[in-house]
């Protein structure tokens, strides 16, 4: 029933301290404010891609201060964009799942969603012109325990089709887990991966934190322009050239790391670059 990631929520401390980066680095553009009271917290929404990035910082007690107190600022949920919000909200009272219904969207708590960490936020799919150096969001990924019992409970909730999923591994960066696609012909997912190296990044992120989200995956077109600005402002970031022939030297990834944009990492990849390892490598422009 799910259509797109259309969107992030981050928890912050300081919305405005949080927009910097996006902003300066990425030109996002700002679209409005307001408040979420299930939540306790005041909401700066920024449009990015074709979709919007929404900074959430706390304005009383409640579940928002709570994770920030904890935390402090980090990917606090996954947006994604259904065609039919009242049928989904159908479905998941259908399943004993009640979120809270506020500001025009579903959101879901970790545990409302399934007991694996991953926090979401449901809106109806309502096509938007990109806007910055991102094209969209096609990726939220959820650091698990068990991926097979948490890509069985995200299917079963979401009402996806497993036979579109694609299984996946890294020996380098030390995890397996699944690619939940929403549509086999579109790269828009919940990556749900477990860790295998406990001194990794990843391993010591789940010991940190237990079951959660970790990062996000955009398309872009401007990767090293993005990359110069990053650079310039004397900011984290990580350029991996493309591991293919004949790419003419350009880049296929950029990792932004957590203090470019606010507390949380975001990766650019080059258009349709996913696919390497999305099922359908023969769809990557320049493939043989």
């Amino acid at each position: 029933m799910l259509t797109r990631i259309d969107r992030l929520q981050m928890a912050v401390p300081d919305r405005s301290l949080a927009a910097r980066g996006w902003v300066s680095l990425l030109g996002a553009e700002h679209a409005g404010e307001d408040r979420l009271t299930g939540l306790a917290a005041q909401r700066s929404r920024y449009r990015l891609g074709d979709g919007f990035v929404e900074l959430l910082e706390p304005d009383g007690a409640g579940p928002l201060a709570d994770v920030v107190k904890k935390r402090g600022a980090h990917l606090f949920a996954a947006g994604a964009a259904t065609a039919d919000l009242d049928a989904l909200h159908a479905r998941l009272r259908g399943r004993g799942v009640e979120p809270l219904a506020e500001g025009g969207q579903l959101h879901l708590d970790a545990s409302a969603a399934g007991g694996h960490g991953l926090r979401l936020v449901l809106s109806a799919d309502v096509p938007l012109p990109s806007v910055g150096a991102i094209d969209c969001l096609y990726e939220v990924t959820n650091l698990v325990r068990d991926s097979k019992a948490a890509v069985d409970v995200c299917a079963a909730l979401m009402g996806l089709d497993p036979e579109a999923f694609v299984a996946i591994e890294s020996s380098h960066y030390g995890y397996d887990g699944t690619l939940t696609l929403f549509d086999p012909d579109r790269l828009d997912r919940f990556e749900l991966i477990t860790p295998r190296v406990a001194e990794n990044t990843m391993g010591r992120f789940l010991a940190r934190f237990g079951e959660s989200l970790y990062m996000a995956f955009a398309e872009s077109g401007e990767l090293s322009a993005v990359a110069e600005r990053v650079a310039e402002a004397g900011l984290g970031h990580t350029l991996v050239p493309p591991g293919e022939p004949g790419a003419g030297g350009a880049p296929h990834t950029l990792f932004l790391h957590p203090a470019a944009l606010g507390g949380m990492m975001l990766g650019l990849s080059r258009r349709g670059f996913a696919w390497t390892w999305s099922g359908h490598p023969e769809r990557v422009e320049g493939s043989a």
